[in-house]
C-alpha cells in the first residue's frame, strides 16, 4: 500500500469515526443526556476514534487481502459470506486487543484480571457498528461489481457481432482485389502462362474465404497453405521485392489460429511498406512456443495518411471472442511483429460464440435468470429486516426511553423498497428502461 493511500484511508477513518460519535451523541442528547466540550470530552472522543481508526484498518487490510486474493470472485455470495466472517473475527480481535489494553491502563491491573472482568455488553455495540458498516462497503462494491459485470456482458456480445461483421467487411481489402486485377491484365498480354498461374492462385484464395468465414477456427496447417498460396500471388505482383520465409507446416498438426488471419497480417506488412528490388519486404512467419509469430523489417511508406489499424483490430476482437490469450504486438526501429496464440482443445478457454438461432433463446433465459436471482436476493434482505428490525426495537424497549430504533427501521427500510423496485424491475426516479440507456451510451462510448 502506498504512503497516499495509507494517509487517505486514515483519514476516511477518521471522518467515519466522528460522524458516528457525534451520531450516538445526538441519541444521548435527545435521551436526556448533557455534554459539555471539556476534558472528558474530549478523551471521550479520542478513545472513540482509536476504536474507529483501528477496527477501520483492520477490516481494510482483510478487504485488500480478499480482494487481491479473489479478485472480482470475491462478490460471489458465497465469498462475500466467507468476507463477512472475516470482517466478524477480524473486529472481534481487534476489540478484544483494544479493550483489553484500555483496562489494564485505566485500572492499573495486569493484562489478565483486565480479560477476565469484560463481558459481552463490552463487545456488542461496536460489534454492530462494525458489522453494519462492512455490510454497507460490501453491497455497495457487490452492487457496482454487477453493474460493471452486465456492462462488460453486453460489451462482450456487441464485440462479437462488430469482429465478426468487421471479419467479413476486411476478409480480402478491395485495394488488393483491385490490384490483382491491375496484375492479372498486365499478365495477360505480357505472359499469358503466368496470367492463368496467377487466375488459378486467385481462385484459391477466393474459395478458401468462402469455405472458412463461417469457422472460429482453422487448423494452423491450413492456414499456412492459404497463406502460401496468397504469397504466390504478391510474389507474381512484386517478384523479387518481396521475401517471404514460411514453414511447410506446424509442429503440433492439432494447433489452431482464427481464420485469415496470416492474410491480413501479411497483407498489412505489404500495405504499410515500402516494397522496392533495392529495399525488398522480408516477411517471416515462425513458432515461438504456443504462439505462431509473422515478423518483417521495417521500412514504412511516406504517407500522410495514418493507418486505421482495421486488420489488426480485426484479429485482435476475434480472439478476444474465443480465448483469454490475447495478441502481442511488438513494434522496433528495424522490424514489426504481430504474435498471434495458437489454440488447442487443451489450452483454450473459448467462450465460442452462440450461433443466431440460439442466441434469443439463451439471451431471454439469462435476463429470467437475473431476474429469479435479483428476486431471490430481495426476499432475504427482507426477511433479514423481519428478524432484525423487531429485535432492535425490543432492545430500544428495554434500554432506552429515546425512540431510536425508528432510525433503522426508516433507514433499513427505505433500502428494502429500492430493492424491492430493483428487483422487479421498476425505477420511478429514472425511468423503467434507463439501466439498458446507461449500458448503451457506455458501450456506444470508446474510451469507457
Amino acid at each position: 500500500m502506498t504512503l497516499r493511500r495509507l494517509l487517505r484511508e486514515l483519514l476516511l477513518a477518521f471522518l467515519v469515526g466522528t460522524a458516528i460519535f457525534f451520531v450516538f451523541r445526538v441519541i444521548e442528547y435527545f435521551n436526556g443526556a448533557r455534554h459539555e466540550l471539556d476534558q472528558e470530552f474530549v478523551i471521550k472522543f479520542f478513545i472513540h476514534q482509536v476504536y474507529s481508526v483501528a477496527l477501520y484498518m483492520a477490516n481494510m487490510v482483510v478487504i485488500i487481502f480478499l480482494l487481491r486474493r479473489y479478485g472480482k470472485e470475491l462478490f460471489k455470495p458465497r465469498k462475500l459470506l466467507l468476507a463477512g466472517l472475516g470482517s466478524v473475527g477480524i473486529t472481534m480481535s481487534t476489540l478484544f486487543i483494544l479493550n483489553t489494553s484500555f483496562i489494564s491502563y485505566r485500572l492499573g491491573v495486569d493484562l489478565q484480571h483486565a480479560i477476565s472482568i469484560q463481558g459481552a455488553v463490552d463487545y456488542w455495540p461496536s460489534l454492530l457498528i462494525s458489522v453494519v458498516i462492512t455490510a454497507i462497503f460490501y453491497g455497495v462494491y457487490y452492487y457496482k461489481n454487477k453493474q460493471e459485470r452486465k456492462v462488460k456482458e453486453q460489451k462482450i456480445i456487441a464485440g462479437a457481432a462488430s469482429a465478426q461483421f468487421d471479419a467479413l467487411k476486411n476478409q480480402l481489402d478491395p485495394h488488393f482485389l483491385f490490384n490483382s486485377l491491375n496484375v492479372l491484365t498486365s499478365l495477360i498480354e505480357e505472359a499469358p502462362h503466368q496470367a492463368q498461374k496467377f487466375t488459378t492462385s486467385l481462385s484459391k484464395v477466393y474459395r478458401y474465404v468462402l469455405e472458412q468465414k463461417n469457422k472460429e477456427l482453422v487448423t494452423v496447417d491450413e492456414e499456412l497453405k492459404f497463406a502460401r498460396t496468397y504469397v504466390s500471388l504478391l510474389k507474381m505482383r512484386f517478384e523479387d521485392s518481396i521475401v517471404f520465409d514460411i514453414p511447410e507446416r506446424a509442429s503440433d498438426p492439432e494447433t489452431k489460429v482464427v481464420p485469415l488471419s496470416l492474410q491480413l497480417l501479411l497483407e498489412n506488412a505489404v500495405k504499410h511498406n515500402s516494397v522496392t528490388p533495392s529495399k525488398p519486404l522480408r516477411i517471416k512467419i515462425e513458432e515461438r512456443g504456443n504462439d505462431l509469430v509473422i515478423h518483417n523489417n521495417l521500412q514504412p511508406k511516406q504517407v500522410v495518411k495514418k493507418g486505421s489499424g482495421v486488420g489488426l483490430r480485426n484479429i485482435q476482437q476475434r480472439y478476444a471472442i474465443l480465448s483469454d490469450r490475447t495478441v502481442d504486438i511488438q513494434k522496433t526501429g528495424k522490424g514489426f511483429a504481430v504474435s498471434i496464440p495458437m489454440l488447442t482443445h487443451q489450452v483454450s478457454t473459448a467462450v465460442k460464440a452462440k450461433p443466431q438461432e440460439n442466441y434469443l433463446e439463451d439471451k431471454r433465459y439469462q435476463r429470467a435468470r437475473e431476474r429469479v436471482e435479483a428476486l431471490k436476493n430481495f426476499y432475504g434482505n427482507l426477511m433479514a429486516y423481519c428478524i432484525v428490525i423487531p429485535i432492535l426495537w425490543y432492545i430500544n424497549y428495554r434500554t432506552s426511553s429515546f425512540i431510536w430504533a425508528i432510525f433503522p427501521t426508516l433507514g433499513w427500510g427505505f433500502a428494502v423498497f429500492m430493492h424491492w423496485m430493483e428487483a422487479s424491475g421498476r425505477n420511478p426516479f429514472m425511468g423503467k428502461n434507463w439501466e439498458q440507456r446507461k449500458i448503451r451510451e457506455y458501450m456506444d462510448d470508446e474510451e469507457f
